[in-house]
């Protein structure tokens, strides 16, 4: 992870002031931007990662993130621009195999838990779709800011979410999960 005390201490980037800056930025932020990564579909470790790439390329680029509108909108474009175009390099080295192994393990447990349930429900989801749950209702963003996110229109953002919002009503994981409760 990258930490604040790191930067701070070392004398950071630049003389101005904005690798403290960056790095309370960083403090503040840092596990909501992981948990977003683990919804748009990466492992937990995968997560970090991914979000201490796009946190590098923001402090390569912190004058443009300082200057943004706003800095959490732009901040999750460039983790969204992250995580896709690392599924994108991964996807191209994947190659077929003649078999596929099993793994399926009887330990004896029949329930999912929670994470799990709503973790295989958003992967039924398109990665466009998926974005905009992610945005709205774990980042909180507005329909604004996720269209600004998203570089999409408004009206694409309702759509979006409109769509996937049926698809996760119609699951039946999330279904049996909402009759636990």
């Amino acid at each position: 992870m990258i930490t604040g005390l790191q930067w701070a201490e070392d004398g950071g980037v630049d003389e101005n002031g904005s690798n403290a800056e960056f790095s309370e930025y960083v403090a503040a932020r840092w596990a909501r931007l992981v948990r977003s990564a683990v919804l748009l579909g990466c492992s937990p470790a995968e997560a970090e990662d991914v979000v201490q790439t796009a946190l590098t390329r923001c402090l390569v680029n912190w004058s443009k993130v300082r200057s943004a509108d706003d800095r959490d909108a732009y901040v999750h474009r460039v983790l969204i621009n992250t995580f896709t175009s690392g599924r994108r390099r991964h996807w191209m080295r994947e190659r077929p195999v003649a078999e596929v192994s099993d793994l399926h393990h009887d330990d004896g447990t029949t329930t999912y838990d929670d994470a799990d349930a709503i973790t295989r429900s958003l992967q039924r989801l398109t990665p466009e779709q998926r974005a905009a749950v992610v945005l709205r209702y774990y980042a909180h963003l507005t329909e604004q800011q996720m269209a600004a996110v998203l570089g999409v229109a408004p009206g694409t953002v309702k759509s979006r979410l409109s769509r996937a919002l049926k698809i996760l009503a119609d699951d039946p994981t999330l279904s049996d999960l909402r009759g636990a409760r």
